[in-house]
This record gives structure tokens, C-alpha cells and sequence, in this order.
């Protein structure tokens, strides 16, 4: 029977805190761990807190992050060191790393599932953990070749490193090794398939609007005309109710123009629903829109919204749907990958949704504030989201 333990930690010293974090989440596990996943604050070294974890784990393998502040499922914090240990049957654990992201996610993508089995014996489940640098603007790009090299019949979901909004440097860890500019993929074998659920809240407030000028990540025109000047006529009304100001004037570099670039986003039309798109690190309000992810020309967009409650709300139908998916399946843990983007909209109601994943699952978890999530599960709304809960529940 698989067991899963957490652990979270702050301090000045990050190597202390990484073993105390590690301490933690070991006693929730009989015997020798399995594997450890780790969240990690920027404040500290990372290789420090990834020494530390391995100090008292072995050489038991090892995937995580850093990120933009952490949970689990007794705590909410940032600048801290989260952990979580598998252990005992059910599972089996892998890593890989590919590097050079940025200029060729295939190759990374390739280089990581390299080291990764493609079957265990009386293993027959595969299921991933994705983590990527959440600087590279390839979150788009590599859901879809993670499906090509994984294979249709593996599951996975994950986020993209953070830096506690920095936007510096975000690293992904495996084992040993610490790398930016680089994915970290995690496989679990397991005798029962994961699960996987997708919530975001969100409801357009727009008709739609199609991507008419676009390079990479930055689109510059919506049906003809400046992105920004699109997206200010359809938040006005809403920023003068909800931010009390006046659209006009949000100067960029501001509290009040992140608020307003967090709290109205954009949904891609899928379909059967929307993706949601941060546009985020935008700086400029004379015409171009900055997204996390590559927008293609041509591209459906809706402005959309989603109030506080409404976040809360989808946290909690993100667990309640991963538990109704489980059924009677037993699940040891859950990973979750939440959007930073939630964390700065809910303030002090981040705890509160956590709280509510809590209600729903009732199993140990860990989780960090991403700067991208990902998902792909047969059913759900699959691929590369903004500002959306993603859970990964694991089998016992």
C-alpha cells in the first residue's frame, strides 16, 4: 500500500529547513522513501534545500521546483521549503531532465523521457509530473510534446517553476541536479491509475475576440485593433465597481494595473470550455498584451472574470471531482499546482480555498503557486492553463 507524507518549513537557514520540511513528510511514511517531490521559496539556495532533502531521503529519486509560495495540506505559507515522501507499495518512481528549453522544447522534452521506463512490469499505470521554467513561455508548446513523447496513454500534470514574482530565474530539481531553462519530469508506475482535475471559475465577460496581429508571446491586435485598448473597454465597468478606479487609470508598474491584469484575463475557446490565459506580464498600456504562453494569429480569445467566492469555489469542485473520479479507488496523497494568479486575487481566501481542497480529499497533499499549470486526462479540459487548480490524486 502506497504512503504519502508532507512536510512544510521556514527559516534563515535553508539546508535546516529543508531537512525539518523533510522530517516532517518522512513520518508520514513506513520504511525508506520511495521518492520526494519539493517546492521550494527563491529566498533560499536551492541546491542548499535540495542537499538537505536528499541528506534525509538517500538516494531515493527526487523532482520539484521553485516556486511562487507553498501549501499542504495542514499549512499555507511562502518563502518556505515544501516536501512530500512516497513510500511503501502501489508506486514506482522516476525522473528525468532535459535542458535548453527555450530553444528547442522538443529536444528537452525527449532528453527528460529518455531516462523514463515506458513499462514496469506489474506496473501497468504511467502517469507524469510535469515541472518546467516558468520563464520560458513554452507552456502551450509542451503539453503538446509531452503528449507526442509520452505517449497517448500516460496521464500527467504539473506547473511551471516560479520565483515568488520576481520573474528572474525560476529552476526545476532532479535528484541531485539543480536547472533552469530545463523540464523535470516525474513518472509514477502504479498499480491503479491517478487521477486528474481541472477547475478554473472563470466566465467570459466579452463576445469573442480573435487574434488579428500576434509574434510569440505577444499579441498586439484584437479584431484589428491594440490588444490593450480591447481589453480596457470590456473591464471598464468592472474596474470602476470591483477596483473603485477609473480603467484609464492604470498606470503600468503599479499594485492596481497586476490587479487588473489578474483579475480580468482571457479565456481561449476550446470548444467544450475555456482555457484560461494570464496576460500578466505585460508592462505597457499603448497596445501589446504579454501572455505566459505562445497566442497564435488567429486565436479565439474572451475577456473573462471570476470573483473571489468564485475562486473558492472552484478550488473546492477541482477536489470534489478528483474524489467522485477516484471512486472507490484508495489514494494515498495528491499533488496540486495552483496559480499565483489565485493566491494575489484571494489574499488571505487562498487558505480558505486550500481549507476547501482539504474538505473535499481528506489525504495528505502538497502544493505550490505556479506560474503556469498543466493537465492532460481523457475527459477533462486538457493542456496549458492560467489562474486554474490542477490536481493530481495518487493511488495507493
Amino acid at each position: 500500500m502506497a504512503q504519502f507524507g508532507t512536510g512544510l518549513d521556514r527559516g534563515d537557514d535553508g539546508a535546516a529547513v529543508a531537512r525539518r520540511a523533510t522530517r516532517a513528510a518522512l513520518s508520514g511514511v513506513d520504511g525508506d522513501p520511495a521518492y520526494s517531490v519539493v517546492f521550494c521559496s527563491s529566498r533560499y539556495d536551492y541546491e542548499t534545500v535540495v542537499e538537505g532533502v536528499r541528506e534525509e531521503t538517500g538516494e531515493a529519486p527526487l523532482v520539484g521546483c521553485s516556486s511562487a509560495g507553498e501549501f499542504t495540506d495542514r499549512r499555507v505559507a511562502d518563502g518556505s521549503v515544501a516536501v512530500a515522501v512516497g513510500g511503501g507499495g502501489g508506486h514506482r518512481f522516476f525522473t528525468g531532465l532535459g535542458t535548453g528549453l527555450r530553444d528547442d522544447e522538443t529536444a528537452a522534452v525527449r532528453e527528460a523521457a529518455g531516462s523514463l521506463p515506458t513499462q514496469v512490469p506489474d506496473y501497468p499505470h504511467r502517469s507524469v509530473v510535469n515541472l518546467h521554467d516558468g520563464l520560458a513561455g513554452k507552456g502551450e508548446e509542451l503539453s503538446l510534446t509531452c503528449l507526442n513523447a509520452l505517449g497517448q496513454n500516460v496521464r500527467f500534470a504539473g506547473g511551471s517553476a516560479g520565483d515568488d514574482l520576481n520573474m528572474e530565474r525560476t529552476c526545476v530539481f532532479r535528484d541531485d541536479t539543480v536547472a533552469e531553462d530545463a523540464v523535470a519530469l516525474g513518472q509514477f508506475a502504479s498499480t491503479s491509475p491517478p487521477v486528474i482535475s481541472v477547475e478554473h471559475g472563470h466566465e467570459p465577460i466579452s463576445p469573442p475576440l480573435t487574434v488579428t496581429r500576434a509574434e510569440g508571446n505577444t499579441v498586439h491586435e484584437l479584431d484589428g485593433r491594440p490588444a490593450f485598448e480591447v481589453w480596457k473597454e470590456h473591464v471598464a465597468g468592472r474596474v470602476r465597481e470591483e477596483m473603485d478606479c477609473h480603467v484609464e487609470n492604470l498606470d503600468p508598474g503599479t499594485d492596481a494595473f497586476a490587479a487588473a491584469l489578474t483579475n480580468y484575463v482571457f479565456g481561449l475557446e476550446t470548444g467544450t470550455g475555456l482555457k484560461i490565459r494570464w496576460p500578466g506580464p505585460t508592462t505597457r498600456a499603448d497596445g501589446p498584451i504579454e501572455f505566459t504562453c505562445s497566442i497564435p494569429e488567429g486565436t479565439v480569445l474572451r475577456v473573462a472574470a471570476s470573483s473571489t467566492d468564485e475562486q473558492v469555489a472552484s478550488a473546492r469542485e477541482a477536489a470534489r471531482s478528483a474524489a467522485e473520479l477516484a471512486g472507490d479507488t484508495d489514494v494515498a496523497g495528491a499533488l496540486v499546482f495552483d496559480c499565483i494568479c489565485r493566491s494575489t486575487s484571494l489574499g488571505d481566501r487562498f487558505a480558505e480555498a486550500v481549507d476547501a481542497i482539504d474538505d473535499e480529499l481528506g489525504v495528505p497533499f502538497i502544493g505550490f503557486e505556479t506560474y503556469g499549470e498543466m493537465a492532460m486526462e481523457r475527459g477533462q479540459l486538457s493542456g496549458y492553463h492560467n489562474t486554474t487548480t490542477v490536481i493530481m490524486l495518487l493511488p495507493e
